[in-house]
């Protein structure tokens, strides 16, 4: 398949288009890739590291004109061959639950995503986010006589913090009915057939409960239809995910394995890899330390403050931030929580380790997301965090990539 990837960050998704899994092994597959794009340097600086033969456009989307984009694919294709797919998904914070949900510019990317797909006409295309999307609706704010949007200012009313707000005016279509029209209309009659589903990550061999959207778009002269059929994988728990990962203390980092894999999900994931990295702890300050070593699997930040208001531990020791979920510490025989962001501070949701008093390691995080243990990162500890957090999960990318395949080369065997 000839393929293009957007805001393909440090390449989850493009991994399941990328390799086959071939007898416990990942094996390079032969579809083509016509180029990438990713906007932040560190994001794709990790994507040219992992995929050093894939075109990297690393630049704002809205920099890649008509004629540029038309260019790169005449420079790979020959005549008469098509682009198959575009793969990809916008931004997906503004749409999340957990957070603010502001309609902001980041939200309005999806329209990027739309105007590439009128440039190229891709056969189909793959479209994933947030859940949240489903609800998200078109925001309006109210805006002053310089056309800047007006905020206002909210109390909390425990920890009084304040912060802004933007004032909302009025609400508009959902952006799930949107993208539905959207693709289904695309330059004046020339569209797509819409297949949305939102799937489990755990249902597809990755030991994480971890639900997106995806949406699938088959061109309307395309004569092949898709289903959401797969095979499902049985639930994988965190600990046969990443107990044989190196114990870490606070403020330890450990390059190489101590233990030996003890399940095929570890044998895939270390493959030949022979040096660990960003496999490392932080350095805690007594609050959370306590916090830490109070909290049983399955508990949180309500169990914690229970103890408190018990007299069991100092009051001064009192969570009065976050929500009912943070300082979470996982449960070792089922899949972990949804992986995030924040994945290393243990104020996060629910991302303490199962037995040990710290926050996972990235690369237990990468580890539960199913990228390989020779998968690597850039940047800073937040640039990886993020660059883990918000991607596919690369096994579900492949079961989606094979599934794709076998309808547009229904010949193929791998």
């Amino acid at each position: 398949m000839n393929i293009i990837d957007l805001f393909s960050g440090a390449g989850g998704l493009t991994f399941g288009f990328y390799y086959n899994l071939q007898n416990g092994q990942f094996v390079r597959s032969d579809n083509n890739f016509i180029f990438a794009n990713e906007y932040s340097v560190q994001a794709a600086t990790a994507f040219s590291e992992n995929f050093p033969d894939i075109h990297m456009e690393n630049c704002d989307i809205r920099q890649l004109s008509r004629e540029h984009i038309e260019e790169l694919i005449a420079a790979e294709l020959h005549e008469n061959e098509e682009v198959d797919i575009i793969i990809g998904g916008p931004p997906c914070q503004s749409f999340s639950t957990v957070g603010q949900r502001i309609f902001d510019d980041k939200a309005k990317l999806y329209q990027e995503y739309l105007r590439l797909l009128n440039i190229v006409r891709p056969k189909m295309f793959l479209f994933e986010n947030v859940k949240g999307i489903l609800s998200m609706r078109e925001t309006f704010y109210e805006k002053d006589e310089n056309g800047e949007i007006k905020h206002r200012l909210l109390q909390n009313s425990t920890t009084k913090k304040q912060s802004r707000r933007p004032i909302v005016s009025g609400y508009g279509e959902k952006i799930i009915d949107i993208l539905k029209k959207n693709f289904s209309d695309i330059d004046n009659g020339f569209g797509y057939r819409i297949y949305v589903r939102v799937l489990n990550a755990v249902n597809y061999g990755v030991p994480e409960n971890r639900e997106r959207v995806f949406i699938i778009g088959i061109r309307n002269d395309i004569n092949i239809d898709f289903d959401w059929e797969f095979a499902n994988t049985p639930p994988l728990s965190i600990k046969e995910a990443i107990s044989d990962l190196p114990i870490l203390n606070e403020g330890q980092s450990i390059d190489y394995y101590t233990d030996a894999a003890v399940n095929d999900y570890q044998r895939l994931m270390r493959g030949n890899n022979v040096v660990l990295t960003q496999h490392f702890c932080g350095i805690y300050g007594d609050k959370i330390r306590t916090v830490i070593q109070n909290i049983e699997q399955g508990q949180g930040k309500d169990d914690f403050n229970t103890l408190v208001d018990a007299g069991l531990i100092d009051s001064k020791y009192k969570l009065t931030s976050g929500y009912h979920n943070t300082y979470g510490r996982l449960i070792a025989d089922r899949p972990s929580t949804t992986i995030t962001n924040n994945m290393c501070t243990p104020s996060g949701l629910r991302c303490i380790h199962y037995s040990q008093n710290r926050a996972l390691s990235p690369r237990e995080g990468a580890r539960i997301q199913s990228f390989p243990d020779w998968f690597r990162f850039s940047g800073s500890r937040t640039d990886v965090t993020k660059q883990i957090g918000n991607a596919v999960p690369p096994l579900l990318a492949i079961k989606l990539a094979k599934k794709i395949k076998d309808l547009m080369e229904p010949d193929n065997e791998y």
